[in-house]
C-alpha cells in the first residue's frame, strides 16, 4: 500500500487513504504478546480510537512536494504518530483530561500509574521505530532525521512545561509568553516538525527546509488556536474525530476547567471590566471540581459578546495567510494542492 498526492483529486480522500495506512503501520509497530491486559492492550487504546493523523500525513505530503517517495518518508511519519499518541497519554493525565477521542481517557479506565507506563513505552516504540530508517535511508539521513525528530520532542516538552507551569504556579502570560509557548508546543510539533522531516528525506535544500519550516509553523500554530475555539463552541464531546470528519471528541469547555491559559482568555482578559476579569481569572484558578457548568457558560458568553472569540478566529485567518504566502516559495505539483487545502481546512473550516 502507497499513497500518492496525484491520486486523490480532494484532500478528503488523500487524509482517509494516508490515516488508513499510517495506522495500519502504527498498530504494526507496536507488540501483540504479554502482558496485554496491563501495557499493550492499552498500547493500542487511542491509535485504535482513530484521530485526524494529519501530523505524519504532512511528513507525506512534504515528502512528495520535494520530490520524494512517501513510502521511504513511512517509517518517520509512524514515528511521529507514535509520539503524538504518547503525548496525548501523558498530556491527560497533565490536564486531568475527561475524554479522548469520543471515550474515557486512559487513566480514568486503568489508572494513572499502567496510563503512564504506557505512554513511556509508546515513547520507547518512537526510537525503536526511527532506527528502522538506518535500512530504508542512507545511514546519515537517518540519523539526521532522528536528531530532527528528537528536536521536535524536546521543543514540545518545553512548550508543554510553560503550558502546565503557569496553571500550577496560578500565573497568567503575556501575548509574547504566549506566543512562545505555542510555538514550541504546537508550532513544531503539529506543523514544521512533520514538514521539515518530509522534506529532508526528500533531500530539500537549506532554502527549501526553511520555507516548509514557515509554513508548517504557521498551520501548526492555526491549528492548535482553531482547537482551542472548537473547546468553546464544539459539542460533539463523544463523537470521536477522523481524518476529514469527525467530532471534536474531547469535554466541551475543558480548557476553561483545567485552567487553560490560552490566546481567547488572553483577550477576554483585556475586554472585561475590572469586576469581571476578577471573575475570569477566580475561574482559571479554581480546581476543575470547583469549576461549574455555570462558571463555563458565563465564560463563553462573554467570550462571544466582547468579540474574543470573533478576535481569536481573525487570528487563525492570518496564520493561514502567513501559511499561504510561504508555500508560494514551495514545488507547485500534486501535494503542494493538497498541502494548500489543509491550511484552509486545519485553520478555518475545520469545525471537529
Amino acid at each position: 500500500m502507497k499513497i500518492f498526492a496525484k491520486d486523490h483529486v480532494q484532500l478528503k480522500s488523500y487524509l482517509k487513504a494516508a490515516s488508513e495506512w499510517i495506522g495500519e503501520e502504527t498498530l504494526r509497530c507496536i507488540p501483540d504478546g504479554e502482558p496485554k491486559e496491563y501495557l499493550y492492550d492499552l498500547m493500542r487504546d487511542y491509535p485504535q480510537r482513530g484521530g485526524k493523523r494529519f501530523r505524519p500525513a504532512l511528513v507525506l505530503l512534504s515528502c512528495e512536494l520535494f520530490g520524494g517517495d512517501p513510502e521511504k518518508a513511512l517509517t518517520s511519519a509512524v514515528a511521529l504518530e507514535l509520539f503524538h499518541n504518547f503525548a496525548l497519554v501523558h498530556d491527560d493525565i497533565e490536564d486531568e483530561s475527561l475524554l479522548r477521542r469520543g471515550e474515557q481517557t486512559l487513566h480514568l479506565q486503568h489508572g494513572i500509574a499502567l496510563a503512564l507506563n504506557a505512554g513511556d513505552a509508546l515513547l520507547g516504540l518512537v526510537h525503536e521505530t526511527l532506527l528502522e530508517n538506518h535500512s530504508k535511508l542512507d545511514s546519515n539521513l537517518a540519523v539526521e532525521v532522528h536528531q530532527h525528530l528528537n528536536k521536535v520532542m524536546q521543543a514540545t516538552f518545553e512548550g508543554q512545561a510553560l503550558d502546565i507551569g503557569w496553571v500550577a504556579n496560578q500565573t497568567f502570560p503575556d501575548r509574547a509568553e504566549y506566543r512562545e509557548m505555542i510555538s514550541r508546543k504546537t508550532g513544531w510539533y503539529s506543523g514544521r516538525g512533520p514538514c521539515i522531516c518530509g522534506a529532508l528525506i526528500a533531500g530539500a535544500s537549506k532554502t527549501e527546509l526553511e520555507a516548509a519550516g514557515r509554513f508548517g509553523e504557521a498551520i501548526g500554530i492555526g491549528f492548535q488556536i482553531r482547537d482551542d475555539l472548537l473547546n468553546l463552541t464544539e459539542k460533539s464531546e463523544t463523537e470521536a474525530p477522523s481524518a476529514g470528519a469527525g467530532g471534536y471528541g474531547k469535554e466541551y469547555g475543558g480548557d476553561i476547567a483545567e485552567g487553560k491559559r490560552t490566546l481567547i482568555s488572553i483577550e477576554l482578559l483585556e475586554r472585561l471590566s475590572a469586576k469581571d476579569v476578577e471573575r475570569v481569572r477566580t475561574i482559571l484558578l479554581q480546581t476543575r471540581e470547583h469549576v461549574t457548568h455555570a462558571d463555563i457558560d458565563w465564560f463563553i458568553s462573554q467570550a462571544e459578546s466582547t468579540g474574543a472569540l470573533e478576535s481569536v478566529a481573525s487570528f487563525c485567518q492570518e496564520q493561514a495567510t502567513l501559511a499561504s504566502a510561504a508555500l508560494e516559495y514551495l514545488p507547485v505539483n500534486p501535494a503542494s494542492s493538497l498541502l494548500g487545502e489543509l491550511v484552509e481546512y486545519l485553520t478555518i473550516e475545520r469545525k471537529a
